[in-house]
């Protein structure tokens, strides 16, 4: 995990290695001002002449600033390490989440996705932060003070030993048992995105059925747990400060008492403990405690990222269920398409299969209707011919080579699919159609438009091509982003259309009117409508009846009317003339 992590350090590895330099000179000013007070005490004590309290007190002053500065760059550096991985990590996820087919999505869901690009990575930075800083510094502190704290006191600091592992052993404990509360807590947060995002897609199905209370109730109820959780963790952390109070509080009894003592009884006596050394040794005693109680704080935030850190490799490490071969084809050579045998299982373990005994085979130019049934596996279909899945048996071949053989980026962009529920992006009606191609001139994007039957709206609009689209087309209706996405599709230039159920929010004249505009002006195209009115289908070269899973019968609309029953059906519930066909 910290291997595939320390990845995405890259250009940060500089102010990585840096921090904990300078943090090392921080330390070491830090620790030997009690000991340069030690001796100005003594001195004071033994009666000394103001230069010497003004020497003395500019090298203190020359100390603190030095471990001041080396403070400040230590912490400036650790900030651009940390925030830099931070950056990364969500660049390289983004990245590998763009190269994940439709499996490896389906397998970690899109609100996990979004809580392990946020709040796991702000978790994994802030483990970070402390890790190349605090975890550095408090070991350092720690030591260095215990050996002074020999050298002012001798065997007085031997409190310390015997303090610090029972401190320690108190911190370990609050550790272990926070973890798995943590380890829980961030399965509940993807619920609760879930529960956001879905609220927030679905609002107006919310008002509608006026359900604001029970959703209100589902994230109180999310919320509540997620709380639960990290109530307890919190609890048991703070333990913390007690323990580390209780610890010092018996040192500041142990030391003051006995340094008393010693003071007192060997008063005089050459080489013998001070007030400055047991002034020196209780600063010691501050230090490391509360390096302790850091360090702990510093563990307990690692360990909570460590779950985080496991949630980002998972993603960073997960390999895509679709790969190119070795050696790509890197032509379509035309819109031909051939289903041999193909059957299809959304996933290994499922009992299912969605597609069964295929055998299809398109030639390049034809239009192709689908009708069926929902859940008869029309849209699984036209899935695979672009390679967002691949077959579980059999092979799909486009311009007679197997999809599998074939550069995935050069075969999706000879494959343009036009979902019913396509997607506008934030940004002008120009820049939504330049993802057909970036480079589409003004005029090639009026000319997509106009056979998208788009123009018509577009033109009506004040800044017409300039007009800006909110997020999801929130602004345009639904007929008006069916055409959109289809000019969307149509700068392409692909080599096959698909148009899965896309016309459904237009009226039937501009559904004819799009349909006569792909057969005069891109004939060479194979086209595939997927539809729920024979309308949209019925002067399609053939027709395919979907059933099951499995094609039912191919035939042109004549031929289907008079043989095919569930064809017959669908076209007599969608015509008012249907129940006069027997006759």
């Amino acid at each position: 995990m910290v291997k595939e992590i320390a990845h995405s350090l890259r250009e940060y590895k500089r102010v990585s290695i840096a921090t904990p330099i300078l943090v090392c000179f921080e330390v070491a000013f830090e620790v030997l001002i009690p000991y340069v007070i030690a001796l100005l005490v003594n001195r004071i004590e033994k009666g000394c002449e103001l230069d010497v309290i003004l020497k003395f007190g500019a090298v203190l002053v020359a100390m603190a600033a030095a471990s001041l500065v080396f403070g400040v760059c230590s912490g400036a550096s650790c900030a651009a390490a940390s925030s830099g991985l931070a950056k990364n990590l969500r660049k390289d996820m983004f990245y590998k989440i763009q190269s994940y087919s439709f499996r490896n999505i389906d397998k970690f869901n899109v609100s996990s996705l979004i809580t392990r690009m946020t709040t796991d990575v702000t978790n994994v930075q802030m483990a970070y932060m402390l890790l190349i800083r605090l975890v550095i510094r408090s070991p350092l502190m720690l030591i260095c003070s215990f050996i002074m704290a020999f050298v002012m006191g001798g065997s007085l600091a031997w409190v310390f030993v015997a303090v610090v592992p029972l401190l320690a052993v108190g911190l370990i404990i609050i550790v272990v048992k926070t973890i798995p509360l943590f380890h829980r807590a961030f399965r509940k947060y993807d619920k609760l995105n879930s529960s956001i995002q879905e609220n927030v897609k679905a609002a107006r199905e919310v008002k509608s059925y006026v359900r604001e209370e029970y959703e209100q109730q589902k994230f109180g109820t999310a919320s509540h747990d997620l709380r639960k959780d990290f109530q307890k963790a919190e609890r048991i952390l703070a333990f913390n400060q007690p323990i580390m109070q209780f610890c010092l509080y018996v040192v500041m009894v142990v030391v003051l008492s006995f340094g008393s003592y010693l003071i007192i009884s060997n008063a005089g006596i050459d080489g013998a403990i001070g007030v400055g050394e047991l002034s020196s040794i209780l600063t010691y005693g501050f230090m490391m405690l509360n390096s302790l109680m850091m360090l702990s704080m510093a563990f307990t935030m690692i360990a909570m990222a460590g779950e985080s850190g496991r949630r980002i490799v998972e993603v960073l490490t997960e390999e895509s269920s679709l790969k190119n071969p070795e050696n790509p084809v890197t032509e379509v050579k035309d819109g031909s398409i051939d289903f041999d045998g193909v059957s299809f299982k959304y996933s290994e373990n499922a009992e299912r299969r969605a597609l069964a005994d295929i055998n299809l085979h398109i030639k390049s130019g034809e239009t192709i209707g689908i009708i069926g049934g929902t859940g008869s596996s029309k849209s699984t279909l036209v899935q695979l011919i672009s390679r967002l899945y691949d077959v579980t048996e059999g092979s799909v071949k486009v311009g007679g080579v197997d999809v599998r053989q074939y550069d995935m980026e050069v075969l999706r962009n000879s494959v343009a699919m036009v979902l019913q529920k396509n997607v506008l992006f934030s940004g002008t009606i120009k820049e939504n159609l330049r993802w057909g191609d970036a480079n589409a001139t003004d005029e090639q994007i009026a000319e997509a438009c106009r056979l998208a039957c788009a123009d018509e709206f577009i033109e009506r609009f004040p800044d017409k091509y300039d007009t800006y689209i909110e997020q999801g087309g929130a602004n345009v209706s639904g007929g008006q982003k069916q055409r959109l996405c289809i000019a969307r599709a149509l700068l392409k230039k692909p080599r096959i259309l698909i148009l899965d159920d896309s016309t459904s929010a237009v009226d039937t004249h501009t559904d004819a009117k799009i349909r006569k505009a792909f057969r005069e002006y891109i004939p060479e195209t194979t086209k595939i409508i997927i539809a729920q009115r024979t309308a949209s289908v019925e002067d399609a070269d053939r027709i395919i009846v979907m059933d099951g899973g499995k094609i039912d019968d191919i035939g042109t609309h004549a031929e289907l009317l008079k043989r095919n029953a569930i064809y017959r059906e669908v076209y007599t519930s969608q015509n008012k003339e249907g129940h006069d066909l027997e006759d």
